[in-house]
């Protein structure tokens, strides 16, 4: 509640003050987090997500991209446990980057997508391979980035929305933007609650204690100094309770209580050839886990990590850029079974960009990190794209990534390895892609070798505990389609992912679990006058729960169709109702073991620009 006060209190004083993607041609000359994504994403893709979309969509991230993206989320049912995964990786091994710092948990080194809203961020951007130059630990499979964009551009706008649904579940957001006078203010607030009881489809059983809220606040304030100096300071606190959903009625009732708070804080510079950003961040991630409801005993953990980085851009000539960073982070852990543990890692990147001519590109960057607690490889990527037609495209990417152990990895009570070494792989990529009027077509295809990887298992005494054993070999294709045509007062459009994928322990020859082969997303949009209609369509193949391979427990493929429909109230988009109609036709399907998912349910919503 204290950073509720904390960061409404800081808007007040802003307010106060009031009172008184892949082009190949283009070198980006700002430092902001999505330009620096940009700027150094060649011979990769990039799909950005803009604001204007969120409102159609639930509040959840976790269902917003497995509708949108060809990435494979793992949820332990509606609102539980979402566990994200790039092209046959782990979540461990996907990097979550909120303007430009990686906020993947401490301790088990993955971030919850539904403890994610979709509410309070102006952009969404997912690049699928390597990032771990950019991006450090985590960025094997892929990165999702949550940006915020403070501009100065005279302002002042409010957006309301609230939507209610089955299982008496609740959407509200307030939205409010403000600039003049060289100050920029934007503060968000949302709250998504539900009492998630649904029946399960086919009478396979009803989803008991399964209730959960989630609450956020995020705060973003810039003030211009002048045109040469920006100051810009991001906080964002989200409060979540969520009572796990049990498989038995007589299992035991549990619940989860977490908090994030995140503060980062810019200082951009810029003279002459030079451009800088200076950064100094502060996260902190607290659970608490009540392993029995009836009781009021719980386990509990803690981090608060500490960031500073210095990012300096030098521009030599009108297609080269140089750009060097260094970043210290100092991470103080402790938790019922971690005891009090610190680590410290300090990084040196240098990258590269240089258009060496109309139609050629090319990137390079290297990095290294220094840390007591683990060693780290020289990593490294290179990225070239060639203009070789004007409607097409072709992209080509190199890189070295790795993951470092997390703090349960290392300091778990009677289990850490403190000799942990960190995950590597090597990957490369193939994209082509084709561009028309009204469409475009990507084609990717991606190898990766990914060695060291860090797995928990029974040792002689029968006590789980991590070693470094396996090595895996991922390696598949992907396409993403758009179309687009409008006419009179209409507009009809589509959009398509299909990705294919196989993951497989090269040691065993086995099949990772939960890692789809096949994987398919559709969606339909038609706008007439001032109606509109949307369809989502998703396919997920079948896939292995034991290590085994043991056909008998695996997981069937399935699919689940959306509709939704919706008026604007006025010519200029400003007023918006609607209703979202999910799972259609009633499908059972679970993408965990035994954690079903709703079958058919409904909300409405009403969305206000004033």
């Amino acid at each position: 509640m204290k950073y509720f006060i904390f960061t409404f209190l800081l808007s007040l004083c802003a307010f106060q003050a009031f009172a008184q993607n892949d082009s190949i041609n283009v070198l980006e000359e700002v430092l902001l987090s999505s330009k620096k994504l940009e700027q150094f994403s060649t011979g990769q893709s990039l799909t950005t997500f803009t604001d204007s979309t969120f409102i159609k969509n639930d509040p959840l991230l976790t269902s917003f991209l497995n509708y949108n993206t060809p990435v494979y989320f793992k949820e332990n049912g509606l609102g539980m446990v979402s566990s994200p995964s790039f092209r046959g990786t782990t979540a461990q091994q996907t990097a979550v980057v909120w303007n430009g710092i990686n906020i993947n948990s401490q301790f088990n080194g993955q971030t919850d997508f539904n403890t994610l809203s979709i509410a309070g961020y102006d952009e969404v951007s997912v690049k699928p391979g390597g990032g771990s130059v950019l991006y450090g630990s985590g960025a094997i499979g892929g990165t999702i980035h949550l940006n915020n964009n403070l501009d100065f551009d005279p302002k002042h706008q409010h957006q309301v929305h609230f939507s209610y649904g089955s299982y008496n579940t609740y959407d509200a957001r307030y939205g409010w933007k403000l600039s003049k006078n060289n100050w920029s203010v934007a503060i968000d607030l949302s709250r998504n609650q539900s009492e998630n009881d649904y029946e399960y489809p086919d009478d396979k059983g009803k989803n008991r204690n399964g209730q959960f809220y989630q609450q956020a606040l995020n705060t973003n304030i810039g003030y211009q100094i002048n045109k040469k100096n920006t100051l810009k300071f991001y906080s964002q606190f989200i409060d979540g309770e969520r009572h796990f959903s049990l498989i038995r009625k007589s299992d035991t009732k549990t619940k989860y209580q977490d908090i994030n708070n995140r503060n980062l804080l810019e200082w951009e510079r810029s003279f002459g050839k030079f451009l800088s950003v200076t950064r100094a961040a502060y996260l902190e991630e607290r659970y608490k886990y009540f392993g029995n409801l009836s009781t009021q005993n719980y386990s509990f953990a803690e981090a608060k990590t500490y960031i500073g980085k210095y990012d300096l851009q030098y521009k030599p000539t009108s297609n080269s850029l140089i750009n060097g960073i260094a970043s210290y982070q100092n991470t103080q852990g402790k938790g019922s079974s971690l005891g009090n543990n610190k680590r410290e890692v300090t990084s040196f990147s240098l990258l590269g960009k240089h258009q060496l001519s109309p139609k050629l590109t090319y990137d390079v960057a290297f990095r290294k990190e220094i840390s007591h607690s683990y060693e780290s490889p020289l990593l490294y990527s290179l990225g070239v794209i060639y203009d070789i037609a004007s409607f097409y495209d072709l992209k080509l990417n190199f890189s070295k990534n790795f993951r470092m152990p997390t703090f349960n990895d290392l300091y778990w009570e009677g289990s850490g390895n403190t000799s942990l070494k960190a995950e590597q792989s090597h990957q490369v990529e193939v994209g082509n892609i084709f561009k028309f009027k009204n469409a475009s077509i990507n084609i990717t295809g991606f190898y990766n070798d990914i060695n060291d990887m860090i797995r928990w298992l029974p040792s002689n005494n029968s006590v789980w505990v991590p070693d470094n054993v396996d090595a895996v070999k991922t390696y598949g294709g992907e396409l993403l389609a758009d179309y687009s045509y409008t006419w009179s007062q209409q507009k009809l459009a589509f959009a398509s992912t299909f990705s294919y994928t196989i993951s497989e322990n090269t040691e065993t020859s086995k099949f990772l679990t939960y890692v789809p082969k096949t994987k398919i997303t559709f969606s339909a949009i038609y706008e007439w006058h001032r109606w509109f209609l949307d369809y989502k369509f998703l396919y997920t193949g079948e896939v292995f729960t034991r290590t085994d391979n043991n056909s008998k427990y695996n997981l069937d493929a399935y699919t689940v169709s959306n509709l939704g429909a919706g008026f604007q109230l006025d010519k200029n988009n400003n007023k918006v109702i609607g209703i979202r109609t999910k799972n259609i036709f009633n499908k059972a399907y679970q993408s965990v073991e035994n954690r079903y998912m709703p079958g058919f349910n409904l909300n409405f919503y009403i969305t206000l620009n004033f």
